[in-house]
C-alpha cells in the first residue's frame, strides 16, 4: 500500500481513536500507537511543553531522553520555531540530542494548543536515512490537529 493512502486511513483511525476524549495523555498514548503501529517507525511519541523544557510524554519505542530544553536538538528547535522539521540525517543536525545511535532521521510536529501556541511536538524516527518527506509532513500535521 502506498504511504499516502497508509497515512488517509490512519488518520480516519485516529480521528475516530480520540473523538470525544478529553483527556490530553489518554489522546497521545493511542495517537503515538496508532501511528507507530500503522507506519512501522523506530520510535514515536510526544513530548509536552513544561516551562523551559519539553517533558517526555506518552510513547512507543525505546527508552527516551526525558526533558529537552527549549531551542535544544531537533525537537527544542521545532517548539522554538513552532514549525515542522525534516531531518534527513540527524547526524546533520546541529546541536542534535542523541537518545538513540540507532536513530538515523526524524521529523518533529508542532502541536498547537486552541491560540497558536505551541503546547507539545510530535516526534518520530527511523532507522534509516530519508526516511520522512513532504508526505510525512501533510499527513502528521493534519493528524497533530485534532490534538
Amino acid at each position: 500500500m502506498r504511504k499516502e493512502e497508509n497515512y488517509r486511513l490512519l488518520t480516519a483511525q485516529v480521528k475516530s481513536l480520540i473523538e470525544g476524549e478529553t483527556d490530553s495523555v489518554s489522546v497521545m498514548a493511542n495517537v503515538s500507537a496508532a501511528v507507530h503501529e500503522a507506519m512501522g517507525f523506530f520510535w514515536t511519541g510526544f513530548y509536552i511543553v513544561h516551562g523551559d523544557e519539553l517533558h517526555l510524554g506518552p510513547f512507543q519505542g525505546s527508552v527516551a531522553c526525558m526533558h529537552i530544553p527549549f531551542g535544544r536538538g531537533v525537537c527544542g528547535t521545532a517548539w522554538k520555531e513552532a514549525k515542522t522539521i525534516v531531518v534527513p540525517d540527524v547526524e546533520e543536525f546541529p546541536g542534535h540530542i542523541a537518545c538513540s545511535s540507532l536513530s538515523r532521521s526524524e521529523i518533529v510536529v508542532p502541536v498547537f494548543d486552541a491560540v497558536g501556541k505551541v503546547k507539545a511536538v510530535l516526534d518520530i524516527d527511523s532507522k534509516e536515512l530519508n526516511t520522512f518527506d513532504e508526505i510525512d509532513q501533510k499527513w502528521l500535521e493534519e493528524i497533530v490537529r485534532y490534538l
